[in-house]
């Protein structure tokens, strides 16, 4: 019996890897993008590979529509779709609004939102029964920054964030009829490279004395949540945004 086929945006690293080890684990084909860092993309594909399971590694760019119908093709090929995690995203370096150029904002919501409505699209149209498919999942990655505000630093992510949030209750809505479940995880401080890609490595440090649980989280705890909620044991559960943040 053919497995099913999740498709993870941004899946070599952070949350995205620990989505498709887990994924794999629990018995699904592993499709997912990367766009730099090729030689961890391979890693996960070799990690894969070694507990027997099927993936592929797609080099893409989530915000180009060329390159998300490209993934999709990828995973059509490997069977029937079954979920999405829009995982991929940016955040630039920390900026006061003031200071943010129009270039940045541009790209932020360009990965972060269009992206994630560019793969939602494509997924609606294999996995809905309105276009004769057989229901499935979608988990967005938002942040607990969408609920914070991200001042200082982060406005513009956490922004998008919260479009991904309007965005999930919206497409929740309009698909469950339609056999799909849509639903968000936002997660709060956790253990990837993010922070010290945009210049602030010591973050995670410093937000440590405002979480109730006084430490950070991680990528696994995160991928935990996320594999529920595609999972028939989350089957009532469409519209949530799951927030995983310590209490933050």
């Amino acid at each position: 019996m053919a497995k099913p086929v999740l498709v993870i945006t941004g899946g070599s690293r952070g949350i995205g890897r620990a989505v498709a080890l887990g994924a794999a684990k629990r018995g699904y084909s592993v499709c997912f993008s990367f766009l730099g860092h090729e030689s961890a993309a391979r890693d996960v594909e070799a990690q894969i590979e070694q507990m027997g399971g099927e993936v592929k590694a797609v080099r893409g760019d989530c915000g180009e529509p060329g390159d998300v119908e490209k993934l999709f093709t990828a995973a059509a090929g490997m069977g029937r779709l079954a979920g999405l995690v829009n995982n991929a995203g940016i955040m630039a370096s920390g900026a006061r609004v003031e200071d943010m150029s129009i270039d940045r904002l541009a790209e932020v919501f360009r990965v972060n939102v269009t992206g994630s409505f560019l793969c939602a699209k494509e997924a609606i149209r294999s996995m809905s029964t309105r276009h004769g498919g057989q229901g499935g999942g979608i988990v967005n990655i938002s942040s607990a920054a969408a609920r914070l505000g991200g001042a200082g630093e982060a406005v513009d992510y956490a922004a998008s964030k919260g479009a991904i949030e309007t965005f999930t209750r919206g497409l929740a809505i309009e698909v469950a009829h339609e056999g799909i479940r849509v639903n968000a995880v936002a997660p709060g401080m956790i253990e990837t490279d993010i922070h010290a890609r945009t210049g602030t490595p010591d973050r995670l440090r410093r937000a440590i004395p405002s979480i109730p649980l006084q430490r950070i989280g991680t990528a696994e705890e995160v991928a935990a949540s996320v594999l529920w909620l595609l999972s028939d044991e989350a089957a009532y559960v469409t519209g949530c945004i799951l927030t995983v943040s310590g209490g933050r």
